[in-house]
């Protein structure tokens, strides 16, 4: 008489046809056990040799079950997206900043949604070292005239000398020698200290203008007032007429003057502006941009040639982080005295760029010089009709970006005040968030907040300041990027 080991698949295998592999395997493994005890039937051992050939029989029918139930099946990978974003916190009143708090004291909300911080770390942790990028307006009627002072360099040179061994530092001078499309990079990114120094020491050689340079830009810029008020005259006689208006930045090129051909162009980007403005920003080999502006209407278009301004000297930072040092915490520190002319759409897209790339922005600001401070009332409105933004900048992309505006006066400020940023930079806590894996990349800006709650030793609130990045934009599945890692 054969006796067999009911088996589940085969008695349910109308109600569950896909039964786990491993039940399956188990069923077979128990038919062949029913099998072989049905051809020890007939022998009809007896005692101790029956009993001991069935615990033998059986011991390796489990083993083969167990060992087969651990065959590997499918593999199911996930790819695991993380938000990182760096925040410092300090006290309101002494802007001293705070590094004991605890992951329980932080809140970060995605678009108004809270998320749950998956990654925590603080100062005197794992922190990514420094990429800092300085660059320095040389304009000599800007922050050359204090930057071409040794006393200011030293001080400079002496904080960047504090830095930890890791961190690195490239020194960019722009604006040099009164050109604005000319600038050099003194230094790529190094943990030389006497390297930096050396680089720092060549500034004043870039502030000075030559003479016959001077006499040229001043009859550009006079050139320039008389067609800013040209063309505030003829936008009154446009409303009536509805003509078209276009104001060149370089009108004494004469129309025999090549201009640039498609092999002389690396890039050619096309900004669509908040107001329905559209701009057009063509970038040559020489590292110089071309810039090209239309309103909405379409009947004021303004156009700026060979220039090289914040917009491209933030691109530029960016890509050189990205590609020698991708896994550096990229920041820039912006050394000027805080006019930087550009066109609202250039700076909302150069806002975009220091968010997507998660590089922290930073500004020393320098006194303007009594003339600009007479002129500034007059001269914003002209250029807020231009679209452009002349002041101020800086500190808006400093906020953006969760970065520190700083201003300095005297000798010591700009010791201190570079002193100032570089603390912030490394005082910071990193947070991360997790995606889930149905968050798409949609394009667009994700807002987000960085709340903190914390007690002083007597239970009350503490009052605190928070500096973070104020959005993100998603990572594309399976690839990593700048702006918020994925790994």
């Amino acid at each position: 008489m054969n006796t067999q080991i009911p088996c589940p698949a085969k008695t349910q295998r109308r109600k569950a046809n896909n039964l786990p592999r491993q039940t399956l395997l188990v069923c077979a493994r128990s038919r062949s056990l029913s099998t072989l005890r049905s051809g020890f039937a007939p022998l009809r051992f007896r005692g101790t040799l029956l009993l001991m050939t069935l615990v033998l029989v059986l011991t390796a029918l489990t083993n083969t079950i167990h060992v087969s139930a651990q065959e590997p099946a499918d593999t199911i990978r996930v790819d695991t997206r993380v938000v990182f974003l760096d925040a410092l916190v300090k006290e309101k009143r002494a802007g001293i900043p705070i590094s004991d708090l605890k992951l329980e004291n932080f809140q970060v909300l995605d678009n108004g949604q809270p998320r749950s911080i998956s990654y925590f770390s603080r100062e005197g942790q794992a922190r990514k070292p420094l990429a800092l990028v300085i660059i320095l307006d040389c304009r000599e009627d800007g922050a050359g005239r204090f930057l071409k002072r040794p006393e200011i360099l030293k001080a400079m040179t002496d904080e960047l000398a504090k830095l930890p061994p890791g961190d690195e530092v490239a020194i960019v001078a722009m604006n040099i020698n009164g050109e604005d499309e000319k600038r050099i990079w003194l230094t790529e990114f190094t943990r030389d200290r006497n390297q930096i120094a050396a680089a720092l020491a060549k500034v004043p050689g870039f502030v000075d203008v030559p003479q016959e340079i001077a006499d040229a830009r001043a009859a550009r810029e006079k050139q320039m007032a008389a067609e800013r008020e040209k063309a505030i005259k003829q936008e009154q006689q446009e409303k009536q007429s509805k003509g078209s208006l276009t104001i060149n930045s370089d009108s004494q090129k004469s129309a025999a003057q090549p201009t640039a051909t498609p092999a002389d162009v690396v890039e050619t980007e096309t900004i669509k502006g908040k107001n329905g403005s559209t701009l057009v920003r063509t970038i040559k080999k020489d590292g110089s941009a071309s810039v090209k502006r239309t309103n909405r209407s379409g009947h004021v278009t303004i156009e700026l040639d060979d220039i090289y301004d914040m917009a491209g000297a933030v691109r530029d930072s960016s890509r050189s982080v990205a590609k020698q040092r991708p896994n550096s915490q990229a920041a820039i520190v912006w050394v000027s005295d805080g006019i930087a002319p550009i066109f609202f759409e250039d700076r909302d897209a150069t806002e975009k760029i220091l968010i997507r790339d998660n590089v922290i922005f930073n500004s020393l600001t320098v006194d303007l010089r009594t003339l600009f401070k007479f002129l500034m009332p007059i001269g914003r409105p002209v250029a807020g009709w231009m679209g452009i933004s002349l002041y101020g900048s800086a500190k808006r992309l400093a906020q953006q970006s969760g970065g520190e505006a700083v201003r300095v006066n005297r000798v010591s400020d700009y010791g201190s005040g570079l002193a100032k940023v570089i603390g912030n930079l490394t005082a910071r806590y990193s947070l991360g968030f997790s995606l889930a894996e149905g968050e798409k990349d949609d394009g667009r800006l994700h807002n987000l907040e960085v709340r903190v709650k914390a007690e002083d030793s007597k239970g009350k609130l503490r009052k605190l300041i928070v500096s973070s990045r104020q959005g993100y934009y998603l990572p594309g599945e399976g690839k990593e990027t700048t702006a918020s890692r994925a790994q």
